[in-house]
């Protein structure tokens, strides 16, 4: 069931389903209902275990779907999800230090898991990846003040240790800060 990651969404993240879906779900509960009704035979845990597997295959693509047929609700979420990125580490990163999934989920009003798949369907990139990008792309640009040491730019970023910083850096840049920095 782990691999079905919308059984943890809030209620106003539910699937969206057009009337013909909808009565394909609850063709399926029906059926399922039915079997349960009846007295248990041989075939009573197949029937159930396939009719519960089809329904979870339903849902499926039709959560799939969603991602496709509310692309202009999506598309604004993720407008809004770069503005958020941009004004923290513009803003909050120092006070507050490195952000998480969860933070920009609660700040649009969603849950982690939702926002999470959201952003994986709209950019193939984790919500994780995409933050660490931006915080990579802000540190290159302040890398090149070099009125700043990189242990102040990592605290400005939000980084407790500067070493993380430094490593995080290198990691996706294959320079450390102070190479980067003698390039230009």
């Amino acid at each position: 069931m782990s691999q079905y990651s919308f059984f943890s969404y809030d209620s106003h993240e539910a699937l969206h389903l057009s009337l013909k879906e909808q009565q394909i779900i609850k063709d399926l509960f029906e059926k399922l209902e039915y079997e349960l009704n009846q007295s248990i035979d041989k075939h009573s845990k197949n029937i159930i275990t396939n009719n519960i597997e089809l329904l979870l295959n339903y849902c499926v693509r039709f959560y799939d779907r969603q991602f496709i047929t509310r692309e202009n609700i999506n598309t604004d979420i993720l407008s809004k999800f770069e503005n958020l990125l941009n004004t923290y580490f513009t803003n909050t990163a120092k006070e507050i230090g490195l952000p998480s999934v969860g933070y920009f989920a609660d700040q649009l009003h969603l849950s982690p898991n939702y926002f999470g798949d959201l952003i994986k369907k709209e950019t193939g990139k984790t919500a994780q990846e995409h933050i660490q990008l931006k915080l990579i792309d802000f540190a290159k640009e302040r890398i090149f003040d070099t009125d700043k040491s990189v242990s102040q730019i990592a605290f400005e970023l939000g980084f407790k240790y500067p070493q993380h910083f430094n490593r995080m850096f290198k990691k996706n840049t294959g320079y450390t800060p102070i190479e980067y920095r003698s390039l230009n």
